[in-house]
């Protein structure tokens, strides 16, 4: 983790894209990966047997159980959620540039989330928002990378004081 990171968590989260500079680590909180939450939404939405069953998992190429990247993907919304996008000015996303999952999250990681901003620039053609190119990282416990995102976001302007 960068030396110069920072909590970006805020109460009321009221940023614009003023905010968003260039360059800026935030550290977005953590969650601990539950063994029954990771079966059940793999069971829902990714059965494959690397997510549900830990004796066919024991026996594969990870040595047991992982989570569906899914799962950890909708996790680190959540907190990307929470404690980066903002209420007050967040209009969405074009999409998703990128995503990995350079390694797996077991049941029982701590995983935090971190967000580094590289690009945050005004619109051509809308002058009223910016865009902001955010890499997102989930790492463990032992600082493992387990997934890492390259998200693009429309972002309004801070409003002119009247």
């Amino acid at each position: 983790m960068s030396e110069d990171a920072q909590d970006f968590t805020a109460p009321g989260r009221i940023r614009y894209f003023e905010d968003y500079r260039t360059g800026a680590v935030h550290l977005l909180g953590d969650f601990k990966m539950d063994e029954g939450e990771m079966i059940a939404f793999a069971r829902l939405y990714d059965p494959q047997n690397i997510h549900i069953d830990a004796a066919f998992a024991a026996k594969g190429p990870y040595g047991g159980l992982i989570a569906s990247g899914w799962h950890t993907g909708g996790l680190m919304m959540r907190l990307l959620v929470e404690n980066f996008l903002s209420n007050e000015s967040s209009l969405g996303s074009p999409g998703v540039d990128e995503l990995r999952w350079p390694a797996p999250a077991r049941p029982g990681d701590r995983l935090r989330v971190q967000a580094t901003i590289e690009d945050a620039r005004p619109s051509n053609s809308k002058p009223d928002r910016g865009i902001v190119t955010t890499l997102i990282e989930v790492l463990n416990q032992d600082d493992t990378v387990v997934m890492t995102m390259r998200g693009v976001n429309f972002v309004l302007r801070r409003p002119a004081a009247k």
